[in-house]
């Protein structure tokens, strides 16, 4: 009894190492190939436990997620102007075709970035020869990168793989033409600034002399118009007194030669010579003295 259990015992152990080595579980973040004497016999895709032949298929598993290549040092490129940049960038990419992928780079993710960055700094060398530094940091760089990505796809498709997206993070201009680069942009804002400081300086003296214009002007329409109302107010006052005068001429004679006597003898030191004759003395003369 004690040697049937025994048996049992072992043929179940047997069975539970046979069947662990029979089953292997695909995650939904993987794909997986299944090998038997390094031929490719199975490919799952799908997640879910399978089924091999212990001890003969061998299974291999893939990340299908994004990965991504990020360069360790910025590579150097030639523009049309001759010039070299410095370029650092990143490339997101992933497995779309696992058997391929196996048979092309033999599963390896390195040999799969190496490609893959071939591929790109070629392009990448092509198309920053022929277009300016302005063009390659600001004006022309989206449109770079999507033609990079395109490239970069076609030929990855060929070892099964997707490039999701290429992107240059920085552009730099080497160490030793920056200095040059910068002096020529400073000197390029200084022309501005001494050109936009002139045409101030003109406007300004523009503005100026037309301002002078306006007052000489307003000063002159002011000395006009004062002149006239001065000449109407004179002429008004000139009415009046020949309106006085020949109410009563012998009165206004009479008030004339009265504020004469105030004007000469308004100070105790004036001196007045004149004849006794004189018509300045008429009122003097003939004055008598009241009752």
């Amino acid at each position: 009894m004690k040697q049937n259990m025994g048996i049992v015992l072992v043929t179940s152990v047997v069975l539970l190492i046979v069947l662990s080595l029979s089953l292997f579980v695909v995650d939904q973040r993987q794909n997986v190939i299944v090998l038997r004497f390094g031929e490719i016999v199975g490919v799952k895709t799908q997640p879910g436990l399978f089924v091999k032949v212990p001890l003969i298929d061998n299974v291999r598993y893939f990340d299908v997620r994004i990965l991504t290549i990020d360069s360790a040092e910025p590579e150097r490129f030639l523009t049309s102007e001759k010039k070299n940049v410095l370029v650092d960038l990143f490339v997101k990419w992933r497995i779309s075709d696992v058997q391929k992928y196996y048979i092309s780079v033999n599963g390896e993710e390195s040999r799969a970035q190496t490609r893959l960055l071939q591929t790109i700094n070629d392009g990448l060398r092509a198309e920053f020869g022929s277009r300016t530094v302005h063009d390659v940091v600001s004006g022309e760089r989206d449109q770079i990168m999507e033609l990079m990505r395109t490239k970069a796809n076609e030929d990855a498709q060929k070892i099964g793989v997707e490039v999701l997206d290429v992107r240059v993070k920085r552009v730099d201009l080497p160490q030793e033409v920056s200095a040059s680069v910068y002096g020529r942009m400073d000197a390029e804002r200084k022309r501005v600034a001494n050109e936009l400081r002139a045409t101030g300086a003109a406007d300004s003296e523009k503005i100026r002399a037309d301002a002078d214009r306006q007052r000489e002007v307003i000063l002159a329409e002011a000395y006009r118009d004062a002149q006239r109302i001065k000449g109407d107010g004179d002429g008004k006052a000139t009415a009046i007194y020949s309106r006085a005068y020949e109410q009563n001429p012998e009165f206004y004679a009479f008030y004339r030669s009265l504020e004469a006597y105030r004007q000469s003898f308004k100070n105790k030191s004036d001196v007045l010579v004149l004849e006794p004759s004189s018509e300045f003395f008429k009122y003097l003369k003939n004055s008598k003295p009241s009752k």
